[in-house]
């Protein structure tokens, strides 16, 4: 799988992806870079099929993958799972907005559909 270094060593690389994660899953909705975006929404299609899945060897992945965060998984196994138990992929959507003033960097919206 092809994949974006966004300028990162891949420590800082995967817990920003994480953390990111995390908050589209708490916040339904976050502002962020087009590329980091892009990224998020490969994890978050991740963690949304292993809470479709509701096996125990799913949950430890997505809290291994979550930080251990007990409400953030619990969030992804009771409301995402049964939210989009119908729907086969595709639960973002990215929302174009302006340029990012200091670096000119193009900023979007990422929310779950």
């Amino acid at each position: 799988m092809a994949y974006r270094k966004l300028g990162r060593v891949s420590k800082h690389r995967k817990s920003m992806l994480a953390n990111l994660t995390m908050d589209l899953i708490n916040n339904e909705s976050i502002v962020t870079t087009e590329t980091r975006a892009k990224e998020v929404r490969k994890f978050l299609d991740k963690m949304v099929t292993y809470g479709k899945d509701g096996s125990l060897v799913s949950r430890r992945k997505a809290m291994a993958f979550l930080h251990n965060d007990d409400k953030t998984t619990k969030k992804v196994f009771e409301d995402l799972a049964v939210r989009y138990k119908d729907r086969n992929g595709g639960y973002t959507r990215i929302l174009k907005m302006n340029e990012r003033k200091g670096d000119d960097a193009l900023m979007v919206t990422i929310k779950l559909v």
